[in-house]
């Protein structure tokens, strides 16, 4: 009986994983750019650490979490994002003794179990960046600067940028309780998730996709009406920047995080091109992460960015590779002298394909137009006698006569 694959947990193969690492090469080039420097974190965490960062009350923590007891009796969990782990890291190692200014991105597959559907799976993938140690608002103009780079160097018009603020622990538990008083008039309206969380987590009613709560939501106070002097001056100060930037936004007053530990900015990157799944980046400021944690009384902010939907929006681009190079022969004496070749000329960096079996010269060609290749060289007896062969290029379609050498050779193909 075959073995399939885990429900919600993909494979991803040749022909598509092209597309990732480019996706991914991009994010470190920008982000470098940027000044960021690479974090690995692990996979499996202690499930403590989400709980007390993410909160017990979210649906990740409450009903998504790979989660269980080790060997040890270790309550430990697959991690469901990549903030708290990444904060972890920073605490444990002591990163802010050195500079409290750090500024990390990582890349990796992330944990949840949710119903898979287009975009979203149990194991997915995330690109991220956090930046602590700095509360002006300047670097919160910065970071989604540098996000809009991203999507603008993988050649994507969308998504766009949409920013809000979540106010402080000063003024949001004052909006909270606007917004309950607003809903308790119309909480039939609402889901059961969303009564559920009535009490605990009452903002997410605003971004429910349910069609009930969507009208209940209608109306409904703003937290921008809400903010403190200091929020309201960092969230005109932030979209300062971003006009000193040029980088383009909107205002989206019904943005909310599903995470407990966003304060102030918060922002997503959309898209009407993925159906539901609009939300293609996401992330905020969470100035109170760190020392909940157990670290130093420091700000920061964050962002992670889903590949699998970035990889979407890719869909029609293709990143195949193609050789530089198919060498066909004729014969054993000119297949062992273009597997040399092949050897020598990979080892001086050019990608190059051959016929291992020495098949007929028509299923060779065959393969070389499969593979799409830059350039084809042909090898037979008559080219070895002469110590020079035929190197077409097959996009412009001329040919020229090269000698049986790899430094000549490779000259000709990288031109």
């Amino acid at each position: 009986m075959a073995i399939n694959g885990v429900k919600g947990f993909n494979d991803i193969l040749p022909g598509e994983v092209e597309k990732w690492q480019h996706i991914e090469a991009t994010a470190r080039r920008v982000f470098e750019l940027y000044g960021l420097s690479e974090i690995r974190i692990p996979i499996l965490e202690s499930t403590e650490l989400f709980s007390r960062s993410i909160g017990d009350a979210t649906d990740i923590v409450e009903k998504e979490m790979y989660s269980f007891v080790d060997k040890g009796g270790n309550k430990v969990t697959m991690r469901p994002e990549g903030t708290a782990s990444v904060m972890r890291a920073f605490i444990e190692h002591k990163i802010h003794a050195k500079d409290p200014v750090a500024r990390l991105y990582y890349l990796g597959p992330m944990f949840r179990y949710e119903r898979p559907q287009k975009g979203r799976y149990r194991q997915f993938h995330q690109i991220g960046a956090e930046l602590t140690g700095v509360a002006a608002p300047t670097v919160d103009a910065h970071v989604l600067t540098m996000l809009t780079q991203f999507f603008a160097e993988l050649g994507l018009a969308e998504p766009s940028l949409q920013i809000n603020s979540l106010g402080c622990p000063a003024c949001r538990p004052v909006y909270r309780e606007a917004l309950k008083g607003f809903l308790l008039g119309r909480i039939e309206l609402l889901c059961e998730d969303c009564v559920r969380r009535y009490e605990t987590n009452p903002l997410r009613a605003l971004d429910c996709k349910s069609p009930g709560c969507q009208e209940a939501t209608k109306g409904a106070p703003s937290m921008l009406d809400y903010l403190c002097t200091d929020c309201s001056d960092h969230f005109a100060k932030t979209r300062n920047f971003l006009d000193l930037a040029g980088t383009g936004y909107s205002i989206n007053e019904r943005m909310v995080r599903g995470l407990d530990y966003y304060t102030r900015t918060t922002f997503e990157m959309v898209t009407g091109l993925l159906g539901s799944q609009s939300a293609v980046a996401a992330g905020g400021r969470y100035d109170g992460l760190i020392s909940e944690l157990g670290g130093p009384q420091l700000p920061g902010i964050g962002f992670a960015i889903g590949v699998e939907r970035v990889a979407l929006l890719l869909a029609e681009k293709d990143f195949s590779r193609r050789p530089e190079l198919f060498i066909a022969t004729m014969g054993e004496k000119a297949h062992a002298e273009a597997f040399r070749l092949m050897v020598e000329l990979q080892r001086r960096g050019l990608s190059v394909e051959l016929d291992y079996e020495g098949k007929s010269l028509k299923s060779q060609m065959r393969r070389a137009d499969k593979f799409k290749s830059r350039f084809t060289l042909i090898i037979g007896e008559d080219e070895l006698g002469r110590g020079t062969a035929p190197l077409k290029d097959m996009d412009g379609g001329t040919q020229v006569e090269v000698a049986l050498d790899a430094a000549l050779i490779l000259k000709q193909v990288k031109g």
